[in-house]
């Protein structure tokens, strides 16, 4: 039987979540002219004012704000409350550039909770689990939002953060974990030592696992529900937007529904910046309609993917967004081509492969060189050079199949790719491009 955290808004018509948008965002506007000098500034230079925002249809008559308005802005050039109304800052990692930092008053992050606790719930949570939140904590969104859907769910919190992997499932078996929470690659990772110490799917006590915050495969899903004896569902959200819960997948697990009562989600042409029709593929935006102390409005978050309403057999009725195919601005192009880590990954797991691999581009006499390291799993570890040889010409053709240019695949040993217990580092550039 399908759980609902809130049901009545998780499962209200398409005509009153329509409804609930228009009136938020109306307000929203209006605040963010009154109280954010910067995005104002922005509506001006478009001619457009918060009377001209009268429901959902006028969205598209707002300017944009890219990751590069939040540097430019940085720190406080997009708060939407005084400091005194904050209660809290979350940050991005800071890969490239000026980290992200957003802002939160206590209503940001109750309604932040609800998100995740929706998120827990569809994953089939209750007061009676226990779960295990392997996020890491502090600056990072996993794991404080998790922490506190699974508060607001009633289930028994383990906030072991990420790391030491043999504590995390010393507490998983001790404790009869029912629900972990991480990031894929660290659930596959978990997995892969907890078979080493002779732990089948039969003897881990997880029924689910909650993983986002990075890119993975359907091929991976099935790899890591086989090794835990789970049903592992997709999160998504950004630092931006409050963090994890801003969709989550059902048991349907057919795309992830959107938490429409709270974030207004677009499909865009990335290049020409127009709006796209449903079912259309193109770069997502969305806008936070109730966020207070940061409030983002038609905020381009690059990820590629698709939206859907057809009707969903959880009952939910809020749009669902595909898993991302890639990032408009993570995309690697290579000799001309578009090549999207998650294509590489199906390739290797249909081929046996676990999902520990590194992908290292580099450009050698002005041509683009693509190498794609794989471990082989211990059962297929060899030091016999011909099989080797071969193993690696048929991922070699796989590659060149699913992507249309060649690649050079370099098979390892088992354990040689070092592991990752937050995000994996999958894409190593060494282009100076």
């Amino acid at each position: 039987m399908e759980r609902y955290y809130q049901e009545e808004i998780e499962c209200a018509s398409y005509e009153t979540i329509r409804a609930i948008q228009s009136e938020k965002l109306v307000k929203q506007v209006r605040h963010v002219w009154d109280n954010v000098p910067y995005y104002r500034k922005k509506m001006e230079e478009k001619g457009v004012t918060p009377d001209d925002i009268k429901s959902v249809d006028d969205l598209h008559k707002l300017p944009f704000l890219s990751k590069n308005d939040l540097r430019v802005a940085y720190p406080y050039g997009l708060l939407g409350k005084d400091l005194k109304d904050c209660v809290r800052i979350q940050s991005t990692s800071g890969t490239t550039g000026k980290r992200v930092v957003a802002f939160y008053t206590q209503h940001d992050i109750d309604l932040w909770e609800d998100c995740c606790a929706r998120a827990i719930t569809a994953a089939g949570g209750t007061n009676e689990d226990v779960c295990q939140v392997s996020y890491g904590y502090g600056l990072f969104t996993g794991g404080p939002g998790l922490n506190g859907g699974s508060h607001k769910v009633g289930c028994l919190t383990v906030p072991t953060s990420s790391g030491n992997t043999d504590r995390q499932i010393m507490f998983i078996m001790d404790l009869q974990a029912t629900i972990l929470c991480c990031t894929p690659s660290y659930a596959a990772y978990l997995g892969e030592r907890m078979k080493e110490l002779g732990l089948g799917p039969d003897d881990i006590p997880l029924k689910a696992g909650i993983f986002g915050a990075e890119a993975w495969s359907e091929e991976m899903r099935h790899d890591i529900e086989k090794t835990l004896g789970i049903k592992a569902y997709d999160i998504y959200g950004l630092t931006e937007l409050s963090g994890p819960g801003v969709a989550f997948e059902c048991s349907a697990q057919q795309g992830m529904h959107i938490n429409e009562d709270h974030f207004i989600a677009e499909i865009i042409d990335p290049d020409t910046l127009e709006v796209l029709p449903e079912g259309s593929e193109g770069e997502l935006v969305f806008t936070a309609v109730d966020k207070e102390a940061f409030p983002m409005i038609r905020y381009r978050t690059r990820d590629i993917c698709t939206l859907t309403r057809e009707k969903c057999s959880c009952g939910r009725t809020h749009v669902r967004m595909g898993k991302p195919k890639g990032r408009s601005d993570d995309m690697l192009i290579i000799r001309g081509v578009n090549v999207f880590p998650s294509q590489i990954e199906t390739v290797l797991l249909n081929n046996g492969y676990a999902a520990n691999y590194q992908i290292i581009v580099d450009r050698v006499n002005n041509t683009d060189t693509l190498d794609v390291q794989v471990e082989m799993t211990p059962e297929m570890f060899t030091d016999n050079v011909g099989e080797i040889a071969d193993r690696q010409r048929v991922l070699v053709d796989g590659l060149k199949s699913m992507l249309g240019l060649k690649a050079k695949v370099s098979l390892v040993a088992p354990k040689s790719i070092a592991r990752s217990e937050g995000k994996a580092v999958r894409v190593i550039d060494k282009r100076k491009i």
